[in-house]
């Protein structure tokens, strides 16, 4: 009886983690294809204006979903100052990705993005008062080396938009880290309806600076659905983190190199050259390892 019992137990757990593996699939495809948009829609309109539309369409989706239930407890928190603070470092991320892709195929964006896994590591030591071994520091500096082989300082190949993507890289790590910070504080509906309204907001006072109206009808439909895409890959992302740990998920995000790569060539005829496949290799293998150490150290 017990024997039955277990298995039926790693039957339901294999099958959650099988959910929580697809929707993570599923998001970070969502992503890739928001990313792509941006950069499509950046070669008629400004970034100001494709950064609106994102965030826009984000809160009212979370005004509709959630507003009617939750109300004013959406905005009740005892860490305003982390929430802002995180959604302005999310804010600059977007506005920096999308200005970034502009002038640089979407796979090494998206390669040098991998950075930032490694300096969340690096700064949990003087953020959050976390013990990194040497097995994970050994593992930051091979990951920084990798970066350095794509972005290729003095050597003239690289555009200064790559240093721009490397500042994303540390802007998102300081997102995660507030984000750990307020986890099991303020849940994640909270969190991200703070995020859409405090870059909806901004972004509006801007856009009017900015504004050019699209040039082709099926453009408005696209500002349209950034933030229709990017509002489900947060949804099924946040989703997918209650079937499966972080462990099982994590490595999951490297399958964005292969989307983009697969975008880049189809819309925009781009090809990371071996330099920038070399380094991401790194920083992924870097990056996994990582996981792997805070498993273990977790089990410990």
């Amino acid at each position: 009886m017990a024997a039955k019992e277990a298995a039926a137990k790693t039957a339901t757990r294999g099958r959650n983690q099988l959910a929580g593996i697809l929707l993570a699939f599923g998001a970070i495809f969502l992503f890739c294809l928001m990313d792509l948009q941006a950069k499509y829609l950046g070669q008629t309109m400004p970034v100001a204006q494709i950064v609106w539309a994102r965030n826009s369409t984000l809160f009212v989706i979370m005004m509709v979903m959630f507003w009617p239930k939750r109300r004013f407890e959406l905005v009740r928190t005892k860490h305003l100052g982390l929430q802002i603070i995180r959604s302005l470092l999310l804010l600059y991320c977007t506005i920096a990705f999308f200005l970034g892709i502009q002038y640089m195929p979407l796979a090494d964006a998206v390669s040098i993005s991998f950075l930032s896994p490694l300096l969340v590591t690096a700064l949990s030591v003087p953020l959050l008062g976390e013990v990194v071994g040497r097995h994970r520091w050994s593992a930051v500096c091979v990951g920084f080396v990798g970066a350095i082989i794509i972005v290729r300082p003095g050597m003239g190949v690289m555009h200064w938009a790559a240093w721009l993507l490397v500042s994303v890289s540390f802007g998102y790590a300081l997102y995660q880290i507030t984000t750990r910070m307020i986890a099991g504080k303020d849940d994640a509906v909270k969190s991200l309806f703070f995020t859409a309204a405090i870059g909806a907001g901004l972004a509006t006072l801007v856009v009017p600076f900015y504004w050019q109206n699209p040039a082709e009808p099926e453009h408005w439909l696209m500002l349209g659905s950034l933030g229709i895409i990017g509002g489900l890959g947060h949804y099924a992302l946040i989703k997918s983190f209650e079937f499966a740990p972080v462990a099982v998920l994590a490595p999951l995000s490297y399958t964005s190199l292969p989307w983009n790569t697969l975008f880049g060539y189809w819309v925009f005829d781009d090809l990371p050259d071996l330099w920038t496949l070399g380094g991401a290799a790194i920083l992924i293998s870097t990056g996994i390892y990582i996981l792997y150490r805070e498993g273990i150290r977790g089990k410990a």
